[in-house]
């Protein structure tokens, strides 16, 4: 005698519920987008930034809804999840392009070695022709010699907290390092007018910006190196003690070539932090248009600060914009460079790992 069995159909919600095709989150991109273009024609929005908005809405409760018809509520939920993050990387990467393609298409009218190899000289603001070179040397000069102040401070500053800090002492450097991560570009400038300049006596340089700059980039420095510290193993460090090794050499030779990759990147960041700050040059360095290659003798320029001029001087003349914004494309592409370079260094100096 055989005996029937009866099988009922998998519930909407359980894994072996139906599934949507992989093609089908770009099918839904395109209609919300069509969807969303026809709902801002219509409505009367002149601004492309509203019709996106209207599309990335309708993305999200179309992918919603369509799930949740085929798959169920809870794969639904997840794909409302990614649905979130893809329209939220989106709208981040949509401003960044825009500049990016401004600055290039922009920048590239007068981009070319005459630009790069020549100063301003005679020139004024409203003729066209002259150059850079002046403001890439003072930016190279003032950005290096903040960052030979400020990276062995921090790297230092950071190994105290971590390895020896204990009590009050670390708890007051914690506190204000907390403080100068907040400090104003313009505070740090001042402080180094009235300081170096009005009370001291010393006259506009790129070394008067250069000790701004460091100001802001130490405690960038500081706290990038920490964490990047905090991150390696207590063990690494226990079993080069365990062998007789001073705890100043483990630091040396386990601690910090196991965090290097981390500490460059923070530096490179901080490099970055400081390459297009305006302000503390605009009080410290004051400008030049002439090439001055002594950074502790005489005003300087550099690139924020040349961009500025260009912009603020110019009295509207196109040879000035074109020159301000390709003097942007060139401080763009240097802490592009800065950035892969800092890459190359990390994956270098990284240790190695065996199987």
């Amino acid at each position: 005698m055989s005996h029937a069995t009866i099988t009922t159909p998998a519930p909407a919600d359980s894994l072996s519920a139906a599934r949507l095709p992989r093609w089908s989150p770009y099918a839904i991109a395109v209609v919300a987008v069509a969807a969303g273009c026809g709902i801002g024609l219509g409505a009367g929005l002149a601004s492309h930034i509203q019709w996106g908005l209207i599309a990335a809405v309708l993305f999200v409760f179309g992918t919603f809804a369509i799930a949740a018809k085929v798959e169920g509520r809870r794969q639904a939920r997840d794909r409302v999840a990614t649905s979130v993050i893809w329209v939220s990387f989106v709208l981040a990467v949509i401003p960044l392009a825009s500049l990016i393609w401004e600055t290039v298409s922009r920048g590239i009218k007068v981009l070319d070695v005459f630009f790069l190899t020549h100063s301003m000289g005679v020139v004024t603001d409203y003729e066209p022709g002259g150059g850079i070179y002046h403001a890439i040397l003072g930016t190279l000069e003032q950005v290096g010699l903040a960052t030979l102040i400020s990276v062995p401070i921090g790297l230092l500053t950071a190994i105290y907290l971590v390895e020896y800090g204990r009590g009050k002492l670390a708890k007051a450097v914690t506190f204000f390092v907390d403080v100068m991560t907040g400090i104003p570009s313009i505070v740090a400038g001042l402080f180094i007018l009235s300081f170096w300049i009005l009370i001291l006596g010393f006259s506009y340089s790129g070394f008067a910006g250069s000790m701004a700059l460091s100001i802001l980039m130490i405690p960038v420095v500081v706290r990038s190196t920490e964490e990047m510290l905090k991150l390696v193993p207590n063990e690494l460090r226990e079993a080069s003690l365990a062998l007789g090794v001073p705890k100043w050499r483990t630091i040396l030779k386990v601690v910090l070539p196991t965090s290097i990759g981390g500490i460059t990147t923070g530096v490179m960041l901080a490099i970055a932090r400081i390459a297009g700050e305006t302000a503390p040059v605009l009080l410290l360095v004051w400008g030049n248009p002439l090439i001055n290659p002594n950074p502790f003798q005489g005003p300087q320029s550099s690139l924020p600060l040349y961009i500025y001029q260009q912009y603020q001087n110019s009295g509207g003349s196109p040879a000035a914009y074109d020159r301000a914004w390709a003097a942007a494309l060139v401080l763009i592409a240097f802490i592009m460079i800065l950035n892969l370079v800092a890459r190359g260094i990390a994956r270098w100096k990284a240790p190695k790992t065996g199987r």
